[in-house]
C-alpha cells in the first residue's frame, strides 16, 4: 500500500486549487483577489483528505466534491447572485475536469507508483522543492504570455451602441488598465463618457434617479472608488478603423470619466 504523506498532500492541493480559481476567474471574467483565492484554496486543501477514507462509491464522491466546489467558488468569488455562482461553480468544475483527466490518463496508461486516485482525489507524491520550482516557472511563463496577448493593439476604434432604437457611435479606446468587470454577469465594462448617457436615454444622468435596466457598480482605481451607472445595451459592435473588422462584443456600458472616447480591455478583441 502507499504511503500518503499529508502535508505533500495539502500543499499540492493548494496550489492546484490556487490555479484552477485563477483558471475559473479568466474564464468568466469574475475578478479574484489574491488574499481570498490563498483562502479558498487552503479551506478546499483540508477536503483533499477524503482520499484517506475508505471508497465512498462515485455518487457520494461526486456529492462531497459538488458541496465542496461550490463553497470554494463561493468564498473565492463572494455570492453575487446565484447566476454567478452557478456559472463560476461549472467553470471550476470544467477546469476540475480536465485536470483530473489529464492526470488519470497518465495514471491510467503508466500506473506511476507516485501517483494514488481514491474519492475522486489524486495524491502525487514528490519533491516540495521541486514542486515550489516548477510552480515558479509555470506561473512565470503563463505571466509573460498573458502580458504579450493582453498588450494593447495599436490601432483606432470606433464603438457603435444599441439600445431601443437608438444607436451612438463612439471613438474607441483599446486600454488593458480596465479591468472592471460586472459582478452580476461576469462581462467585462466598456465605460463611456458621461455625455453619451443622454444621447441613449433622453435624460439627464442622476445616479439618484437611474431609468429602467440601469443599476450601479462599484469600481475601484488609482484616483479613487465609487459607484458608476451600468446597462446593457441591445448590441455593441466594435470596429477597427484600420482594416474596417468589425466585432460584435459581449460587455455592459458603464458610464465616467474617461476623456470622451468608449474605453475597452482589448482582450474582447479576442474572445
Amino acid at each position: 500500500m502507499q504511503t500518503i504523506y499529508v502535508d505533500v498532500l495539502i500543499v499540492l492541493n493548494i496550489y492546484v486549487n490556487f490555479f484552477l480559481l485563477r483558471i475559473t476567474s479568466g474564464l468568466t471574467h469574475s475578478p479574484l483577489k489574491t488574499g481570498r483565492c490563498i483562502a479558498a484554496s487552503l479551506y478546499g486543501s483540508f477536503f483533499s483528505l477524503i482520499i484517506l477514507l475508505p471508497e465512498l462509491g462515485t455518487a457520494a464522491a461526486l456529492l462531497i466534491k459538488t458541496a465542496v466546489a461550490v463553497s470554494i467558488v463561493a468564498l473565492a468569488f463572494r455570492i453575487h447572485g446565484r447566476k454567478r455562482l452557478i456559472i463560476n461553480t461549472i467553470a471550476f468544475f470544467a477546469a476540475n475536469f480536465v485536470l483530473a483527466g489529464t492526470v488519470y490518463g497518465v495514471y491510467s496508461l503508466f500506473k506511476p507508483e507516485f501517483m494514488h486516485f481514491n474519492n475522486a482525489c489524486f495524491y502525487i507524491d514528490f519533491s516540495l522543492v521541486l514542486l515550489i520550482l516548477t510552480t515558479a516557472v509555470l506561473y512565470g511563463a503563463v505571466r509573460l504570455l498573458r502580458i504579450w496577448l493582453d498588450r494593447s493593439p495599436d490601432d483606432s476604434y470606433r464603438v457603435f451602441i444599441r439600445s431601443n432604437g437608438k444607436i451612438i457611435t463612439v471613438n474607441g479606446l483599446a486600454d488593458t488598465g480596465n479591468v472592471l468587470v460586472d459582478y452580476f454577469s461576469g462581462s467585462p465594462v466598456i465605460i463611456c463618457a458621461a455625455e453619451y448617457f443622454s444621447e441613449l436615454t433622453g435624460c439627464r444622468l442622476d445616479i439618484e434617479n437611474l431609468p429602467r435596466g440601469f443599476r450601479l457598480l462599484p469600481y475601484f482605481a488609482v484616483s479613487g472608488n465609487g459607484l458608476i451607472p451600468v446597462f446593457r445595451p441591445d448590441e455593441i459592435m466594435i470596429c477597427s478603423c484600420t482594416s474596417g473588422d468589425r466585432k460584435p462584443v459581449d460587455a455592459v456600458i458603464g458610464f465616467g470619466e474617461c476623456g470622451g472616447k468608449a474605453v475597452f480591455n482589448p482582450k474582447l478583441l479576442k474572445m
